[in-house]
């Protein structure tokens, strides 16, 4: 009896057992199962999102060609275009031949920049100059434009005083100045335009509307400064000023930094808006706008949708919000928000995930081009910027594949924007191999050297970006055109360039 009862408790513990391990087991199965779903179905995610981003060659040229129409319809009317096609009254770039010191103011942000330039009537690939950088502190940006004009005269007084332009220097020799002012103004003329909003962290309220150029003639006019506004540009007219002084074959510029922007080289009369314009040189430096470009050929995916939808500025920039340094990182965060919120991809830690915003493009940046064999910079960033502590290798690898289909796309698709800019001004080799009648000298004119002057940290740090975009215009060119264009960093033409233009417009020359 008592064998018998112990045999039944032995039976019933082995029992009990096995269906303990019964259970693990199927816990554990149904854990494998579950994490093989989840992971099916991010990989449907990227998949989705790789076919809404997809930017073949075909419809590449539909973007070059929309560019295309839309720079003609700006030019025709205003408001006839997304791209405004603004005047900047620069109708002359420089080459070389000023002679004289010059100086610069740039404001673009939190730091204001100083520069003086010193020219000798030749193009130098060294061009002489000293630059000096201050920031601004937090109250005058949010205080009065008196305060803030005040602030930069000093600055640049204080500035010509110690590189050797003392007051004493200045008695019947007006010094002329050149100023990069990088928020939406409207231009009245090559040294004046009104104001029209602050971005970047400025709120200076009672400065809407004023006339830029004249508050800081003012400021200066006040600690008897004897300077003279002779150019009020953005950055992207500076970087072309700079490089056509290195280089006479550039036609355009382009920046690709936290924002992007792209101007050119137009004739006077393709100028259609402007019909009673009247230039020595036949045309004038045009600033596209080109941010705020639309097409129905621009690939848009419902990530764009929402983020447009949600910003400050909805149907506005759309160009600008594909492409830019603002928004990559943006774009990536909500494709790994919607693994995390769908399916759980990243656990129940990532809660920074959900703050938009905090997936900057420098991070995009690291960890798309993290080369390391276990992608050790991605988990480092997830964990430092996101707060997800641990992410397996094959998430990690699904996290660099998003980046680089974002990435992609936007690279691709400024490819295209200055492609549609060649196209306008008839330097994309449309007119295809020598036709029947024409001497190859002829078509080799048409081919003849382009340089396209590029700026901003997205090109010049963020590698993947660049080989794609250079991939890019030669896919949409083909190799032979390709090899005429030449996309050549210049930095710093927020400065040097606005010195140099102030030195081609020069009113004190006769």
């Amino acid at each position: 009896m008592g064998y018998n009862l112990v045999g039944k408790l032995g039976l019933g513990l082995v029992v009990g057992c096995a269906l303990a391990a019964c259970v693990v087991s199927a816990t554990m199965v149904s854990k494998r199962v579950k994490r093989t779903r989840r992971w099916k179905k991010s990989v449907k995610i990227l998949q989705e999102l790789e076919e809404g981003c997809a930017t073949p060659v075909e419809k590449l040229r539909q973007v070059v060609d929309a560019m295309a129409v839309e720079m003609h319809a700006g030019l025709a009317s205003e408001g006839g275009s997304k791209l405004k096609m603004l005047l900047t009254f620069v109708h002359k770039l420089p080459n070389g031949s000023d002679e004289g010191t010059y100086y610069a103011l740039d404001l673009g942000g939190s730091k204001l920049r100083v520069v003086r330039v010193n020219l000798d009537g030749q193009r130098s690939s060294s061009l002489e100059h000293d630059v000096e950088r201050k920031p601004i502190p937090q109250h005058i940006m949010t205080g009065t434009s008196e305060e803030l004009f005040n602030f930069i005269a000093s600055a640049l007084k204080e500035f010509a005083e110690r590189v050797g332009d003392g007051p004493h220097k200045f008695s019947g020799s007006t010094r002329v100045l050149g100023f990069t002012f990088s928020y939406p103004v409207k231009q009245t003329s090559i040294s004046s335009g009104i104001l029209i909003k602050w971005t970047k962290g400025f709120a200076i309220k009672d400065m809407v509307g004023k006339n830029v150029s004249d508050c800081l003639q003012e400021a200066m006019s006040k600690i008897d400064l004897d300077m003279r506004v002779a150019v009020l540009i953005n950055d992207t007219v500076g970087t072309l000023a700079l490089s056509n002084y290195h280089d006479e074959d550039t036609v355009a510029a382009v920046i690709f930094a936290t924002g992007t922007n792209a101007c050119y080289f137009e004739r006077s009369d393709a100028i259609i808006k402007y019909q009673g314009f009247l230039s020595t040189s036949g045309g004038m430096v045009v600033n596209m706008e080109w941010g705020n470009f639309w097409s129905s050929h621009l690939p848009r995916t419902p990530y764009d949708i929402e983020l447009d939808a949600n910003s400050p500025n909805p149907t506005d920039q759309g160009f600008e919000k594909m492409i830019s340094g603002m928004y990559l990182g943006e774009i990536v965060r909500r494709v790994l928000f919607r693994m995390s919120e769908e399916l759980g991809v990243f656990g129940v830690t990532a809660s920074k995930l959900s703050v938009p915003f905090v997936l900057r493009t420098y991070v995009v940046t690291i960890m798309h081009e993290d080369e390391s064999p276990d992608l050790q910079e991605v988990g480092k960033m997830m964990k430092d910027v996101l707060e997800i502590p641990k992410t397996t290798i094959e998430l990690r690898k699904l996290i660099v594949k998003v980046c680089d289909v974002v990435t992609r796309r936007a690279a691709r698709l400024a490819a295209a924007g200055i492609v549609g800019i060649l196209k306008k001004i008839g330097r994309d080799g449309s007119g295809g191999t020598v036709a029947a009648g024409k001497s190859k000298i002829e078509d080799e004119k048409k081919m003849r050297r382009t340089v396209i002057a590029v700026d901003g940290s997205v090109y010049t740090t963020y590698s993947m970006f660049r080989e794609y975009l250079n991939g890019a215009i030669s896919d949409i060119l083909g190799e032979e055109v390709a090899s005429h264009v030449v996309l050549k960093v210049v930095e710093d033409g927020s400065g040097i360039g606005a010195a140099l233009l102030a030195a081609s417009h020069d009113p004190f020359k006769s």
